[in-house]
């Protein structure tokens, strides 16, 4: 299987979606470094002190890799169900499943690990930049084991639910689809009407990870079958 993935990422030239992933990680740190740049009144500091800080690295992020995600699901998957190089994919003497999880693992594995790192990242830049802002790290806790642990749990939630947007396209064979679902996942997970939101909402984000799974589970169940 880590052969297949491994071939996926060299046929869909992986070097520069890690390009793009620095370069996204990049742009949100000198965002938030911005932001703290402005910042002159101690009310102000307050507001984006503690969890605030933490909040919002969370928030950027986690929107920007589910639509990084549904980007490379339309690039690795969809496309070439729009374009049928799948036809030839599936001529090897290899499983379509076999085929199809390497896809979506390499997607998962690169997203995952993508997002992580961009978190670690910030968050120790933001550490490192706090004697030069008026933003308070306290909350991020690089020293704690836990600190990681829930890095590591979100991430992987996150980039589950931005599979939803893999079906869509594949119905649909639209690489644009899959990309406009990314958006609207984000919408919904990441944004807020008013003073009301879903982020963070544990049942909503089960849900979503219920129906990735099943999407996933019937794309490779029927894969064997259906006509391409």
């Amino acid at each position: 299987m880590f052969k297949l993935i491994r071939l996926e990422w060299k046929k869909n030239k992986v070097g520069k979606y890690i390009r793009n992933a620095l370069i996204l990680t990049g742009v949100l740190l000198l965002m938030l470094l911005m932001v703290a740049g402005e910042l002159e009144s101690d009310e102000v500091k307050y507001a984006y002190g503690g969890d605030m800080l933490k909040a919002g690295v969370e928030m950027f992020t986690n929107l920007s890799f589910i639509i990084f995600s549904s980007v490379m699901l339309a690039a690795f998957i969809v496309s070439t169900y729009k374009d049928k190089t799948v036809n030839l994919m599936f001529s090897y003497p290899i499983s379509r499943k076999m085929i199809l999880g390497s896809q979506m693992a390499s997607v998962w594995i690169f997203n995952f690990l993508a997002l992580v790192l961009s978190k670690i990242i910030i968050f120790a830049a933001l550490v490192a930049a706090k004697r030069f802002t008026y933003i308070s790290a306290d909350s991020i806790a690089l020293g704690s084991g836990m600190f990681y642990v829930q890095i590591l749990a979100d991430s992987a939630v996150m980039i589950s639910i931005s599979f939803v947007a893999l079906p869509v396209g594949m119905y649909l064979k639209s690489s644009k689809a899959a990309i406009i679902a990314g958006v609207v996942i984000v919408c919904f997970t990441q944004g807020n009407i008013g003073s009301y939101t879903l982020m963070g909402n544990i049942p909503f984000y089960t849900v979503l990870m219920g129906i990735s799974a099943a999407s996933a589970f019937f794309a490779l169940a029927r894969v064997e079958t259906r006509d391409v």
